[in-house]
């Protein structure tokens, strides 16, 4: 049996080494043959009538189909890439090196192009050798040509190493200087710590003295006004005291860790009356306490000490560093996950130059030092604020008066 012209053709078209990819002018596969199939790792059937950019990789789509576009309007055979790399993409995905030659066909009407692909994977790889084989005739060159300026080279080194042992002489005493200085800073703080504990301590102690030496005095039943009104200065002084005593604890148990907090649900209104209640009895002549409005509704799972005790402090400062007839304004804002505190005075601001030290411990601003207080509350809430998922920030000019923010999630994290 004689075979016909389309037997031979498809004969030398699977025949052929070469991977042949046939592509209509739409640029989809309607022909390829089985060493095209092997090299992309495709069947027949997965290739028929797919995009030609099913073959090149991803990130050279977009220039090569307007590549092909320009060859059809030409219609004439030559080499693609012209100097560039050429990369085919195989259905794993993978990519590796081709050439390809165009050649454009014309059947019934219809123009084609058929492309004849080689992958020079290995030929790619000779060369990748070759020209690391140049790289190591050159490093020898210019091992032979180091091997010659050893001599010089000694003498830079012994240079250098002179220099670098000055260097290491000047790093050792700047660390020495260092070590030097912080050791005077924490002297200056230890000294700074007991001057003011020993002032904090001595007023109170000294009025205490003073109230309990002047109560032997009023024996008359007509004189209790006057027992009660020491009695009352003995009983905050002691209050003050205490007060003091638990914020070194806290400190204490802050460093070492030791401190665990009591998580449950509350009424962020209860904190809120609690602290205002206190704080009324801080008052000077004049002063308000703004209540904040509408947080009936709100409540937290908190460490509800924590809270009354950040709130209660920022109230009292505000009330501490603020004159006469003067508003301290509390506004509380809740949405689903957090809640806002913002504690407001007309007080006597915090100078711009002291903002950054404000929560440091025992800091005290400069317009603040003839006020009693120790420079440790603020450093205790904010430590305990952030060990719950909160921060806490302010605002403040000198003169014109604060406000502080404090933000704590609704749920802690048991």
């Amino acid at each position: 049996m004689v075979p016909n012209d389309k037997d031979i053709f498809n004969v030398l078209f699977e025949a052929v080494s070469e991977g042949v990819i046939v592509v209509d002018s739409h640029q989809k596969i309607v022909a390829t043959n089985a060493s095209a199939e092997r090299m992309f790792g495709y069947t027949k059937p997965e290739l028929a009538n797919q995009e030609l950019n099913v073959l090149i990789p991803q990130k050279y789509r977009a220039a090569h189909g307007a590549h092909v576009e320009g060859f059809m309007e030409q219609k004439e055979s030559r080499q693609m890439g012209h100097g560039r790399d050429l990369y085919g993409a195989r259905k794993d995905g993978s990519e590796f090196p081709v050439e390809a030659g165009l050649n454009p066909l014309g059947i019934n009407g219809e123009s084609f192009i058929m492309a004849l692909v080689i992958d020079i994977s290995i030929r790619k790889h000779q060369e990748l050798q070759l020209l690391e084989l140049n790289t190591k005739l050159e490093r020898k060159v210019i091992e032979r040509t180091t091997e010659l300026s050893n001599t010089v080279e000694a003498l830079k080194t012994v240079n250098l190493q002179r220099d670098a042992e000055i260097k290491k002489r000047i790093e050792a005493q700047n660390k020495t200087k260092e070590a030097l200085k912080k050791e005077k800073e924490l002297n200056e703080l230890k000294t700074k710590f007991l001057s003011l504990v020993s002032h904090e301590f001595k007023t109170p102690l000294s009025g205490i003295l003073t109230s309990a030496m002047l109560l032997g005095k009023y024996k008359l039943a007509e004189q209790q006004e006057k027992r009660d009104k020491h009695v009352k200065t003995i009983s905050d002084k002691v209050h003050y005291l205490n007060n003091i005593l638990n914020d070194f604890l806290s400190i204490e148990k802050l460093e070492t860790g030791k401190i665990s907090y009591k998580l449950n649900s509350f009424k962020i209104s209860k904190v809120v009356n609690e602290v205002v209640y206190n704080a009324n009895m801080l008052l000077k002549e004049g002063q308000i306490i703004n209540y904040p409005e509408n947080i009936d509704d709100y409540s937290m799972f908190q460490d509800e000490k924590i809270v009354e005790l950040a709130l209660s402090n920022l109230v009292h400062n505000a009330i501490k560093y603020s004159s006469e007839n003067t508003l301290v304004d509390i506004n509380i804002k809740q949405d689903e996950k957090r809640t806002t505190f913002k504690i407001r005075d007309n007080g006597i601001g915090i100078p711009a130059n002291d903002q950054k030290s404000v929560f440091n411990r025992y800091f005290r601003a400069e317009n603040a030092l003839l006020t009693q207080g120790t420079g440790i509350g603020l450093n205790i809430v904010k430590s305990h604020l952030e060990n719950l998922g909160g921060t806490i920030s302010f605002v403040s000019e000198e003169n014109k008066g604060s406000e502080f923010i404090f933000v704590i999630p609704n749920k802690a994290k048991p």
